[in-house]
């Protein structure tokens, strides 16, 4: 299986098949059809045959896909078969609402460590764990195998920021900063911008643009 050649559009599709097998898995569906896989996603059933003989395809003519091997399999493709380390920079209210958030470890990450650099913060303990000042992240990071750093701090300290982590071992930055980091990071280094204020863009326009159909209708 060669997935340098499978296309960005089909691996974001895999955390929407992850999320809705894990529904039909809680609802009790032992298998389903394309068809019916197609209903809930909103895709063709045509292109999720495709999209999933990018990996092998999983399925069996005649019986459709068996949930729970399906639901597996693509947490595998998805690295969630792994337990992954991170931690969090930027303990203000966005850093906390992620740290609060549940289902990373039932997703295989697990939050090991959250910093910032206000002093008030300080020892402030986040479900179970102490917020520590950001001078000690280099120390921290040689102490405990983390791969995963979340950047909930301003856009102007970002940059730095990424750059000391990498240095230090950091593999992948889940950026919520409104800088992109792709092209400042080196080769090998994983990046994924989160613009929270473009989905929010994009609300508008749907709504704006659904608004404006139904007046011209």
């Amino acid at each position: 299986m060669d997935e340098k050649g499978i296309s960005k559009a089909v691996i974001k599709r895999l955390p929407r098949y992850y999320r809705y097998l894990g529904e039909l898995l809680e609802a009790g569906v032992e298998r389903i059809s394309s068809n019916e896989l197609s209903e809930k996603m909103q895709v063709t059933a045509s292109q999720i045959r495709q999209d999933l003989n990018n990996f092998g395809g999983f399925g069996q003519q005649g019986y459709g896909y068996n949930v729970q091997y399906l639901y597996n399999e693509i947490g595998k493709i998805l690295g969630l078969d792994t337990v992954h380390n991170m931690i969090i920079v930027g303990a203000g209210n966005l850093g906390q609402a992620l740290a609060n958030y549940v289902n990373f470890e039932k997703r295989g990450f697990r939050l090991v460590g959250i910093f910032d650099a206000n002093p008030v913060l300080q020892g402030v303990s986040v479900r179970g764990i102490p917020i520590q000042m950001i001078d000690t992240i280099p120390e921290f990071l040689q102490n405990n195998d983390v791969e995963i750093a979340t950047l909930t701090i301003p856009k102007e300290s970002v940059v730095d920021m990424a750059d000391m982590l990498v240095k230090n071992g950091i593999r992948a930055l889940w950026n919520y900063a409104h800088t992109d980091l792709n092209l400042v990071v080196p080769d090998g280094v994983i990046v994924e911008n989160v613009h929270l204020s473009e989905s929010l863009m994009r609300l508008s326009y749907n709504l704006t643009s659904y608004e404006r159909n139904q007046k011209n209708q």
